[in-house]
């Protein structure tokens, strides 16, 4: 196991477990480790240009953070690939069910990743799901 990959696959749509999972990205990715983020499900909506970035809250931690405008969870991801070379990529299966064209999700957002090839490269590390 390559004790240095951190691999997350992100398929919520509430606040509190996209904020920890972009935080992980962007602390992993900028300490070193080799980042791959897979997202699908019902996280994948909030990374389509110009649609809702606000997710709702689980929890009074998801309020809170709303209230006192922590730094949203997609800009974390974002400097995650900026200035950590962390890799994102959505779910092949999903794109096609949300009928997600190309050149709709943010800029920073790489190619179309199906589960097999996913599972293929994170099983070389370690795996969080949120």
């Amino acid at each position: 196991m390559e004790a240095n990959r951190i691999s997350l696959v992100v398929l919520s749509d509430k606040r509190e477990q996209l904020q920890m999972a972009a935080m992980i990205a962007s602390v992993g990715a900028v300490s070193g480790a080799d980042v791959l983020v897979f997202l699908s499900m019902n996280a994948l909506r909030y990374f389509v240009k110009g649609a809702e970035r606000r997710a709702p809250p689980e929890g009074p931690m998801g309020a809170l953070m709303e209230q006192k405008k922590v730094l949203a969870f997609q800009d974390l991801f974002a400097s995650a690939v900026e200035l950590g070379g962390a890799k994102v990529h959505p779910c092949s299966m999903a794109i096609d069910v949300l009928e997600i064209k190309d050149g709709q999700l943010e800029d920073f957002i790489g190619e179309p990743m199906g589960l097999t090839q996913f599972l293929d490269v994170a099983s070389q590390g370690q795996v969080w799901s949120f």
